[in-house]
């Protein structure tokens, strides 16, 4: 397994969490790390992302400023720490892996473009 996503769960309004991504080191190497997240009937929509060969990132508008991306080379990890959740952040969150061009400083590829997926982790922010 080459990208494993965890840490999601059940969380109060206002709330905090912190999502980790398990990369393999091979994966980990030369590449954007991408976080998304899902909605039943929804298009897969970005969150955030970083270039691990730069140390760029980049965060979607709408997240900004409640969610920040870092890693940890030692444990092979990314995280998307999320705090001030609110109901509309309720989502399967998913990270990816792709080349180091699909994320420079303020943008980031479409979820398409990235070609290594990891299983979801389930997200629900209550009211």
């Amino acid at each position: 397994v080459q990208l494993q996503a965890s840490g999601g769960g059940l969380v109060q309004s206002g709330g905090s969490l912190r999502l980790s991504c398990a990369v393999s080191r091979a994966t980990l190497d030369l590449t954007a790390i991408g976080w998304f997240r899902q909605v039943p009937g929804k298009e897969r929509e970005k969150v955030s992302c970083i270039n691990t060969y730069e140390g760029t990132t980049s965060i979607e508008d709408s997240v900004k400023g409640r969610l920040f991306i870092s890693r940890d080379n030692a444990k092979n990890t990314v995280y998307l720490q999320m705090n001030s959740l609110k109901p509309e952040d309720t989502a399967v969150y998913y990270c990816a892996a792709g080349g180091v061009s699909l994320c420079v400083d303020q943008a980031m590829g479409v979820p398409y473009t990235f070609d290594l997926w990891g299983q979801g982790t389930q997200v629900t922010v209550s009211s």
